[in-house]
């Protein structure tokens, strides 16, 4: 019962410091910047990875895509420098899901360790913030309906899972997940779509159906990807930062994952309307 509530109360802490922050951008850029530190820390002990370059290239790309040109509004060779660096990540992340079905330990050459580093963890939280940016105009809700996908997702995953899951969905890498849990997270997700169509106003049915069920998919090889992660270091969770949780990338790592996937279909999406 005590390890529910520091469970509960640590999960309502997360939730209410990033919907607080989803009111004003800059508050939003610096909560995404303190969060991608954070498990920048906890990646690099999965990978065992020490050195201070992943920070520093963390920082200037940040600043950069996620600062300078969101609050300056600097759009000269930002297109096409963004085009760039969504082309390498979505290259990294289709790397890693071949890593995640086709080798039994993810290879972790030195420069590779560099690769994920920048264009698997940095480039999930620059991401992010473009998202909240789409457009060159602040749309937190595109951020919050995002996070709701993934909580909605996870959340009936795991209950269904646990009450009707029996075909194992990946049990090489994560035991627990089951078929049955996907599904029913999948579903869940979609329903929420609905919802949160008819309340944000923006973006049609079909758009938000749509991006449930690329959270619902990425987020989840996401989150396979990471606990691949860590049955290699052998540790159960990346870190302690949230009691009863884990570690922050623990709860990030489906988000940090389709997040590029969600800024390409916006961009689709946004072209064809």
């Amino acid at each position: 019962m005590k390890e529910l509530r520091t469970r509960a109360i640590s999960g309502i802490l997360y939730v209410a410091l990033l919907i607080i922050a989803l009111k004003w951008q800059l508050a939003l850029i610096g909560l995404f910047y303190a969060f991608g530190i954070i498990c920048m820390v906890e990646f690099n002990k999965l990978i065992g990875l020490k050195h201070v370059a992943p920070y520093i290239v963390f920082t200037v790309l940040y600043s950069f895509f996620g600062f300078w040109s969101v609050l300056y509004d600097n759009k000269d060779g930002f297109v096409e420098t963004i085009q760039i660096l969504h082309v390498i990540t979505i290259f990294v992340l289709l790397l890693l899901i071949k890593d995640l079905f086709s080798e039994k330990t993810i290879p972790l050459f030195h420069t590779k360790r560099f690769i994920l580093t920048t264009f698997y963890l940095s480039s999930g939280f620059i991401f992010l913030v473009l998202i909240g940016n789409f457009d060159h105009e602040f749309t937190p809700i595109y951020v919050l309906g995002s996070f709701i996908l993934i909580w909605i997702n996870d959340t009936f995953a795991y209950l269904i899972g646990k009450n009707f899951g029996k075909q194992k969905l990946f049990p090489s890498v994560s035991p627990k997940k089951t078929v049955e849990g996907f599904l029913g997270g999948l579903f869940f997700a979609c329903v929420a779509s609905y919802f949160i169509f008819n309340f944000s106003g923006s973006l049609s049915f079909n758009a938000w159906l749509f991006l449930a069920i690329i959270i619902s998919v990425f987020g989840t090889l996401g989150d396979l990807i990471e606990s691949k992660f860590k049955r290699q270091a052998q540790v159960k969770d990346s870190g302690a930062m949230m009691p009863g949780h884990g570690g922050l990338l623990d709860r990030l790592d489906s988000i940090i994952f389709a997040s590029p996937i969600i800024y390409l279909f916006l961009i689709v999406v946004d072209y064809v309307s």
